[in-house]
């Protein structure tokens, strides 16, 4: 009986939560989710939905653990390295329930990143299935998973699979079968009638024959060959987003800025020469063409986001992905350059 009234209660909690997706607030390290209390909840069996002790609830809230919680009251339950999950998988007893950001205006996924534990971009995206560099206002981005233990959490009913997990580790080996080897019979001897020996003809005397001197040839001067990326052999000439560049070059007027320029880290670029970059006045998605003052090289990378308001960006015109900086064969410092593109 105890049981069936437990069931009960349960089921419009279950109800709300599949049909509600859990949305992330704060900015990282303070990331948190936040909740309703229902009647008969307390911190202890809030804690055991979200799989967090109830005494960070509390703590978090401002809140002491003693007062106990009141109906209707909008709390938030803290993420930390024990519900919050980003790399790696639960553990047996554990599932994992999507995490959302909704996508705000003129917000880039770069920013994204940032604000939720430096979050791979490339994990985003395949989390997210995102083939392209931006999406849509409003688009519920997954950024992470809450563990909650599977006997425990009523939210386990919202748990799905995350996009990594359906990728084997190794692919399966498959045995191919060695078809059978049939006896060859055994070939019927035949016999052969020995011809007589040939006689041997008397060798001719060498006769010895004028050698003309060797012909030198003559060096051809080498070829030129094309600049490639020291990284991986390929040769990018500037990268792919060079013909998107030149469309908006010629349907827009230009900008031309001249100032310092930094690097950051990044997995593109270096098989396929996608670079990007980060800029504060061109669109996220404009292509800006960046000439290096020292080398005279150029590289097209696409505006990503804004460059990050923090001390170590003071000064700076614009910061491109280590695979373009690659390419302009310029050091991990600082350095000049030129950058030209289209509003």
């Amino acid at each position: 009986m105890k049981r069936l009234l437990i069931l009960l209660f349960c089921l419009p909690l279950l109800s709300l939560a599949q049909n509600t997706p859990l949305v992330v607030q704060g900015v990282s390290p303070n990331l948190y989710v936040t909740h309703i209390v229902q009647a008969k909840e307390n911190y202890y069996s809030i804690g055991r939905m979200y799989n967090i002790s109830p005494k960070e609830i509390a703590p978090f809230n401002n809140m002491q653990l003693e007062k106990g919680l009141a109906l209707n009251q909008l709390i938030r339950v803290p993420l930390n390295p024990l519900n919050f999950l980003q790399d790696g998988n639960a553990a047996a007893d554990e599932v994992l329930i999507p995490l959302h950001h909704p996508v705000q205006e003129k917000e880039g996924l770069y920013r994204i990143t940032l604000n939720y534990n430096k979050l791979p971009l490339e994990t985003l995206k395949r989390w997210n299935n995102i083939k392209g560099d931006a999406v849509a206002n409003g688009t519920n981005l997954i950024v992470g998973y809450l563990k909650v233990k599977t006997a425990l959490s009523p939210l386990a009913a919202m748990a799905k699979t995350k996009p990594a997990d359906n990728i084997p580790k190794e692919l399966p080996i498959v045995k191919k079968e060695v078809p059978a080897i049939t006896k060859e019979k055994e070939p019927i001897a035949i016999v052969k009638k020995e011809m007589p020996a040939p006689v041997k003809e008397k060798e001719p005397i060498p006769v010895p024959v004028k050698k003309d001197p060797p012909v030198v040839a003559k060096e051809t001067a080498p070829v030129p060959q094309p600049a490639v990326s020291t990284a991986t052999g390929k040769t990018f000439n500037g990268g792919i987003f060079k013909s998107v560049y030149d469309k908006q070059e010629k349907k827009d007027a230009a900008v031309n800025e001249t100032g310092s320029a930094a690097t950051f880290k990044s997995n593109s670029g270096w098989q396929d020469g996608k670079y990007y970059c980060l800029h504060n006045t061109a669109s996220p998605g404009t292509i800006i063409k960046i000439t290096s003052a020292t080398t005279g090289k150029t590289i097209y990378a696409k505006v990503l986001d804004v460059i990050p308001d923090i001390k170590q960006n003071n000064g700076l015109l614009i910061r491109i992905s280590n695979a373009a900086a690659q390419e302009l064969t310029v050091n991990d410092g600082r350095f000049d350059c030129t950058l030209s593109y289209s509003k």
